[in-house]
């Protein structure tokens, strides 16, 4: 018996298979087709897997053009990045781009990248390329509160998926990993050592992830019953001078802490500078326990305890979850939340003997 595929090479001599040939060989639609090959959900699963064997048997290729004009669609997912912004300069942002294009790849996208300088231009950046059509849908990288870009897309009808949460989810689906856990688990560590007074550099209070994870720790200090000393927390720290000066106004206190929890693994390794600055030892006299898994975390000197996070996978799932939104999937059902992985290294360690450890005045008793 000759099958579907030895037909149309039979029957088409010339270089390219065309969904006409498939559509006749398969007893289907051109539209059928087409809306099976970019994986629209009305189309049954069945029907997908079956057209989309023969377009890999046939090699199939569609004409980028001529599709762009008829579907409307570039099959390309936008990518826009502050310069400013810390997360610009970050080591693992060349892991998350890898992500996104295999995400991408992987369903026939490319990924378009293009970059502000400031705040202002990046969203006159988004508005433009949304009006203009040059992508079918755009990855917000670094949520922000109440987030312009979203707004901006939202009133362009242009899909998006964010990296990081809203609160105000109208409209919104997203990809992100739950920093909050991780900063409750990082006190409770800590915790579990002895420390009964711990203090919190967080990062940019801009982006919702500053706000969720103050959220984590205040909980991992409930939990612990713990008490919360204002003198001891700190904002905006994500680089590691910033840290540095964090730190140092801890470590200055007439009651300084035992353990410092950080937001950002930056802001962590700058208040290793301020320990030396004071002739304090990292996990002996203060421990230091952050989050993000950078490189420079696992070379520090000692190697910084810390939540890593998977760029790759972000990028990957990021890119999957906005083809989806793409092809019409409400956002109700494109919002994924994953957990960070605890690296226990040697910055951490059990509190000094001392008054502030001795002292119940700031330990109300662990919680069950």
């Amino acid at each position: 018996m000759t099958n579907a595929a030895t037909s149309v090479s039979r029957k088409n001599n010339g270089p390219r298979v065309t969904i006409s040939d498939m559509a006749d060989a398969l007893g289907l639609t051109k539209s059928t087709v087409s809306r099976a090959l970019n994986g629209y959900t009305d189309i049954a699963e069945g029907t997908q897997r079956r057209v989309k064997k023969m377009a890999a048997e046939l090699n199939y290729q569609p004409l980028s053009y001529a599709q762009a004009v008829k579907t409307g669609r570039t099959r390309s997912l936008g990518l826009v990045l502050q310069l400013s912004d810390h997360d610009a300069h970050r080591p693992f942002l060349a892991e998350f781009l890898a992500g996104l294009s295999a995400g991408a790849s992987q369903e026939g996208y490319t990924v378009t990248v293009a970059s502000a300088d400031t705040h202002d231009i990046l969203i006159d950046t988004f508005r433009s390329l949304a009006q203009d059509g040059k992508a079918d849908g755009f990855i917000l990288p670094r949520a922000m509160v109440n987030d312009p870009r979203a707004k901006v897309l939202l009133a362009e009808k242009v899909p998006f998926v964010l990296y990081g949460r809203q609160e105000d989810p109208t409209g919104c689906a997203w990809y992100d990993v739950r920093g909050e856990d991780a900063m409750r688990d990082a006190v409770r560590h800590l915790a579990d050592l002895g420390h009964r007074r711990i203090g919190f550099i967080n990062g940019k209070t801009i982006y919702t992830y500053a706000t969720l994870r103050l959220q984590g720790f205040l909980a991992g200090m409930d939990d612990s019953g713990l008490i919360v000393d204002p003198d001891l927390m700190r904002d905006n720290a994500v680089t590691r001078s910033e840290g540095q000066v964090a730190a140092g106004s801890f470590l200055d206190h007439a009651e300084p802490p035992t353990a410092i929890v950080c937001a950002v693994d930056n802001a962590a390794l700058g208040a290793y500078g301020a320990l030396a600055e004071r002739g304090l030892t990292v996990a002996k006299d203060v421990s230091i326990i952050a989050y993000d898994g950078t490189h420079d975390a696992a070379n520090a000197q000692p190697p910084l305890t810390t939540f890593a996070v998977d760029s790759r996978l972000a990028g990957e799932r990021l890119s999957s979850l906005l083809i989806r939104r793409v092809r019409g999937e409400p956002v109700e059902n494109l919002r994924e939340t994953t957990a960070a992985t605890f690296i226990c290294r040697a910055s951490t360690g059990p509190a000094p003997a001392g008054p502030t450890t001795s002292s119940n005045t700031n330990f109300k008793g662990r919680k069950p």
